[in-house]
């Protein structure tokens, strides 16, 4: 906790785990891939509580509320009370992926006649194919 009422962002942004180093977290800054209530923030930019944090890594884009300033890093579930998460949910997955074809195994190289069935389950067209 600071007694102050500001700390950098890349520290705080370390310190609250949303970047796993705090090198990672200023290489994002630089990049412009975190911003501090809407504006792209270098890495010695200010944050203050009640700030709106939009990090993006590679999970995405996480968006949070500064609740509480940070300079140390400090464990997962503390961490995670120092912000609100306003992250919205992922987009649900597709259940059902494309169809495999099975082949028995040992059955050999499929025939010209099984391999167009095999590419027309999938979805293929054969006008696009460059394999001819």
């Amino acid at each position: 906790m600071v007694e102050s009422g500001k700390v950098r962002v890349d520290v705080w942004a370390w310190s609250a785990r949303l970047y796993k180093t705090r090198s990672a977290a200023a290489a994002a800054c630089r990049a412009g891939h975190v911003r501090v209530a809407g504006e792209r923030a270098k890495p010695s930019s200010p944050v203050r509580v009640g700030d709106e944090i939009r990090a993006r890594n590679d999970g995405g884009e996480r968006i949070v509320v500064v609740r509480e300033l940070l300079t140390k890093r400090v464990g997962a579930p503390l961490a995670a009370e120092a912000y609100e998460d306003r992250t919205p949910p992922p987009p649900p997955r597709l259940a059902a992926a494309a169809p495999v074809a099975l082949r028995e195994r040992g059955s050999g190289r499929p025939t010209k006649r099984e391999r167009r069935a095999l590419d027309a389950l999938r979805g293929r067209d054969e006008a696009h194919n460059d394999d001819s």
